[in-house]
């Protein structure tokens, strides 16, 4: 029995000494790993430091300390991706004057796309619409300076301006044989972010041009309104170029009524966050169709991206932007700070919009339709048409016009076959919904 005891003490002790063992070897190994790497921290920054050194020695310039600290800033922050930067004492207090003061401004978002300053899109209505630029634009010049290396907030910074003032911009356009050159006077960009339109007397297409703070109350102003004839939505987010994340989070929820609309995914907890739907926010269950194109980022992208994983809206036109990342302000010292990018943006099926936007589930490129009729042929209707618009000619020449303002007013509220056909993805879009309404019963 004594035996037996000793030999179970015995099994009890190797069994302690291999944990010990193990334990130690462990902590051995964290231990080693953890010098390594601080080792290997020690040694990056002393080459860092060798490095500035030898340029404030040798460069043919003489340049500064502080410059050169700057610029070995600025390439560090500027190479992690399109949207990180380091901001000088200059570049924060522009940024400053961005957010809070008053500025001129073109009406259009950029980013960086394969290298190259792009157009991701122009705001309805704005300089830059009126003046023709278009969604995937690359900026080739800025009066007359390369953008070649030119960071966002650089670009930015030289397009915005004093009120009245012109710009010259020099873009390269996907079809074009040669650049571009556009001229542009800057303006205080006022937007309408939110109109509604019918088509017919049961179908409503909603426009959103951008994300501000009223989106959602905007856009459930607009449905209510016509809720009792409504069988139908198209939401146009084309040349959408992104806003407000909660915004985004809140249109969704008023066509999706359970589950997750996005994640934002980075490296520590606080920068993780679900944002989910909820039930009672839900306002219609309508058929949905969602246009897009490449001028649809960032929230436009999380808003046609959850719909789609929803199964809540076919989404009609041309893959996104691919604009899905997180960027904040960190300020350095009191007078200088980083733009840092801390999270990206996650769909509810968990893919990311990042550098690969949404896909629209019915490819549609942008164009009028083109019609296959006799051009010498004219219908009994068009014809009375056409004499009807000549008497109103006669009439407006002898002061007696027979439309008067509140019909023109009324035209505005409302899309005809001849803006339809002036819009092939609208068209294409219509016939979708209507398919899907006939499908629902």
């Amino acid at each position: 029995m004594k035996k037996q005891k000793y030999i179970t003490l015995g099994f009890a002790t190797v069994g302690l000494t291999i944990t010990l063992f193990f334990s130690n070897n462990l902590f051995a190994k964290e231990e080693t790993a953890k010098k390594s790497t601080e080792a290997s921290r020690l040694e990056s920054l002393a080459k860092f430091t060798k490095v500035i050194s030898i340029v404030e020695q040798y460069n043919v310039d003489d340049v500064t300390i502080e410059e050169l600290m700057d610029k070995a800033l600025k390439g560090m922050l500027t190479n992690l991706d399109a949207h990180s930067n380091y901001l000088t004492q200059e570049d924060y207090k522009k940024l400053k004057v961005q957010t809070e003061g008053e500025f001129g401004g073109l009406g259009i978002t950029v980013g960086i796309r394969d290298g190259a300053l792009t157009v991701i899109a122009p705001i309805e209505g704005t300089p830059a619409d009126k003046a023709g630029l278009k969604s995937s634009d690359i900026i080739l010049k800025i009066n007359e300076e390369s953008t070649i290396s030119m960071t966002i907030d650089d670009a930015v910074s030289r397009m915005r301006g004093k009120v009245g003032e012109g710009i010259d911009l020099t873009i390269i356009r996907k079809d074009e044989m040669k650049p571009l050159n556009i001229h542009i006077v800057r303006a205080i960009i006022t937007i309408e972010s939110v109109y509604a339109k019918t088509i017919g007397d049961e179908y409503l297409y909603i426009r959103v041009t951008s994300f501000d703070k009223k989106v959602a109350e905007d856009v459930t102003k607009e449905i209510n309104k016509r809720k009792a004839s409504t069988k139908g939505i198209i939401l146009d987010l084309r040349n959408n170029p992104g806003g407000l994340l909660d915004q985004a989070v809140d249109l969704v929820d008023l066509f999706v009524d359970s589950g997750d609309i996005v994640s934002q995914k980075g490296r520590t907890e606080i920068d993780k966050k679900t944002y989910t739907a909820s039930k009672h926010k839900t306002i219609t269950k309508v058929p949905m169709v969602v246009l897009i194109n490449g001028g649809s980022a960032s929230a436009s992208e999380i808003v046609s991206g959850a719909l789609q994983d929803h199964k809540r809206g076919i989404l009609v036109g041309e893959n996104t932007f691919g604009k899905g990342s997180v960027q904040v302000v960190l300020p350095v010292t009191e007078e200088e700070a980083i733009k840092l990018t801390i999270a990206r943006y996650y769909l509810p099926s968990g893919r990311t919009i990042q550098a690969v936007g949404v896909k629209p589930d019915i490819e549609v490129l942008p164009g009028e339709v083109k019609s296959s009729a006799n051009e010498f042929s004219i219908k009994e209707a068009d014809l009375k048409k056409h004499l009807e618009e000549e008497l109103d000619k006669i009439d407006e020449n002898n002061g007696t016009a027979k439309k008067d303002k509140e019909d023109k007013k009324d035209n505005k509220d409302i899309i005809t076959p001849e803006m339809l056909n002036k819009d092939i993805q609208l068209k294409e879009a219509l016939g979708i919904l209507k398919a899907l309404v006939i499908m629902r019963g």
